[in-house]
């Protein structure tokens, strides 16, 4: 059995991946319940999500970030090898 991600539009649920299934193929939905936030994060996910965010925006007022304009530089460079 394989798992696809998909989402209603116009109220047809469209798949997101690639499905190589031949016509007629039956498939099972089963909804997926989301919270408020629109994730699936589990409390403890959450505050290490949380935890980090303020570790990363602590790093920034500190002096310790890196511009994004070299992120993507650099990100660029070794795409190109």
């Amino acid at each position: 059995m394989s798992l696809l991600h998909g989402r209603v539009q116009g109220g047809r649920i469209v798949v997101q991946d690639v499905v190589d299934l031949p016509e007629g193929t039956e498939v099972r939905l089963e909804l997926v319940e989301q919270d408020d936030d629109g994730d699936q994060l589990d409390a403890e996910d959450r505050a290490r999500l949380e935890a980090a965010i303020r570790t990363g925006r602590q790093e920034i007022a500190d002096g310790k970030g890196i511009p994004a304009e070299q992120v993507v530089s650099e990100l660029w460079a070794a795409h190109r090898r």
